[in-house]
């Protein structure tokens, strides 16, 4: 599995997002705590960046209609979503985040 190192965690707001592109693929990287989530940038059912959303119980909301998803599993929480968002994989090292968008390499 490859990882790519992405920012440094302090460049992701905290309880906030911050949207970043790995190769062509729109990322939002999602800081709640101590933990850092990587889920696609783009809403499953409006197509606009998740990243300029609230961030809350462990969800990022669409600003546009609404829609949370769920930062572990990409999965809508509520309406009118209805489809999940991918989610990937994150390792922090030394204050540095890593995101890996493959699923088998």
């Amino acid at each position: 599995m490859s990882f790519v190192k992405v920012c440094a965690v302090a460049d992701i707001p905290a309880d906030g997002a911050l949207g970043v592109e790995i190769d062509d693929t729109p990322v939002a990287l999602v800081r709640t705590g101590d933990e850092v989530y990587a889920v696609n940038d783009i809403c499953s059912h409006a197509e606009v960046s998740l990243s300029e959303g609230e961030v809350y119980n462990g969800t990022i909301e669409c600003w546009l209609h609404g829609s949370c998803f769920d930062l572990r599993s990409g999965k809508p929480t509520n309406p009118p979503a209805t489809q999940p968002v991918a989610t990937y994989r994150v390792k922090v090292e030394d204050g540095d985040v890593y995101v890996s968008l493959g699923s088998d390499d």
